[in-house]
Parts: structure tokens; sequence; C-alpha cells
């Protein structure tokens, strides 16, 4: 099932099915905080699009549908990475590491990658740690919610990649 899968760059007409299955996706995070006010579920079409002007999309297609996507965007020499999402039905098949192995892949010569998520987000803790990511620092978003940065500093060239964790 997950090997069907591929991974592409998406385009500004993948953005409604992006925006709706981020929302789908991120009401898992809702139900564990609470909060069904949380910023990707109330991200509007026009601000999606709005992203595609800064920011790399990537895409995971099943069957000619959009079953996972990542962000990035680089600043200075640090690749920020953001919602990572991965259709509920096709979650813990490898869909998100291979996503970040993309982002990684494409940002090989940033000297640093850097995420968020929430600290009651055990799951995606647990996958950024296994992907190689080091918390460094947490700050609290409002009264339910403390969000853990997490980075993955890279060290050598781009033919001689390695990991440090600081």
């Amino acid at each position: 099932m997950a090997e069907q899968v591929e991974i592409f760059r998406a385009s500004l007409e993948d953005a409604i099915e992006i925006l709706t299955l981020q929302k789908l996706a991120y009401q898992s995070e809702a139900q564990i905080y609470d909060d069904w006010s949380i910023p990707p579920l109330l991200q509007t079409v026009e601000e999606t699009r709005d992203e595609f002007s800064n920011s790399v999309f990537l895409k995971a297609i099943s069957e000619h549908s959009i079953i996972g996507s990542v962000r990035s965007r680089v600043i200075e020499n640090t690749c920020h990475i953001g919602r990572l999402i991965v259709h509920p039905e096709w979650q813990n098949l490898g869909i998100g590491t291979r996503l970040m192995t993309e982002v990684e892949l494409m940002h090989r010569d940033v000297a640093r990658f850097e995420l968020f998520t929430g600290s009651n987000s055990i799951r995606n803790i647990q996958l950024y740690h296994k992907l190689g990511y080091k918390e460094f620092r947490r700050e609290p978003l409002g009264n339910k919610v403390e969000l853990v940065y997490l980075e993955k500093v890279m060290i050598g060239k781009k033919e001689d990649i390695g990991y440090k964790n600081p």
C-alpha cells in the first residue's frame, strides 16, 4: 500500500486539496489539546495559497489523491519544516518519514532543520526523535499548549552529510 505512494512537489493548484487534508489530519491534534481553534484548522485557502510564494510544498500521492504533505521554507541557513500531514487512514506506514526525508534531500545544503509540535503530541515527537531531531526549546502557547522546538544540525558538505546532536 505505502509502496504505491509517490512524492512530488505540489503546485498552487493543489492548495485546496492540501488544506482539506490538513483540516482532516489536524483533528487528532485538536482532540489532544481539546482546542478546535488551532491555526491549522482555521487556515483559509487564501492563506494556504499565499504560503506557496515563500514555501516549498511536497505532496504524497496515491491513486491521484493527495494523502500527505509537508512544507518547508529556508531562512538564512535554516530550513523550517511545517505542517507534516498524513491522511489518518495512511498513518504509521512510513509516509511522514518519506516526506521528511524528501525535504532534507531537497535542502541538503542548509546548516540545520527546525520544526515544532505540541508537547502532548507524543507520536509526533517520537517520529522526529527517530529521524534525528533533538529538542532545543519549549515555549508556551496559551494556557493549553506548550510548543516543543526540535532541530537537526548538519555537519560536513553536500557530499559528506552527517548529523550532529547538539
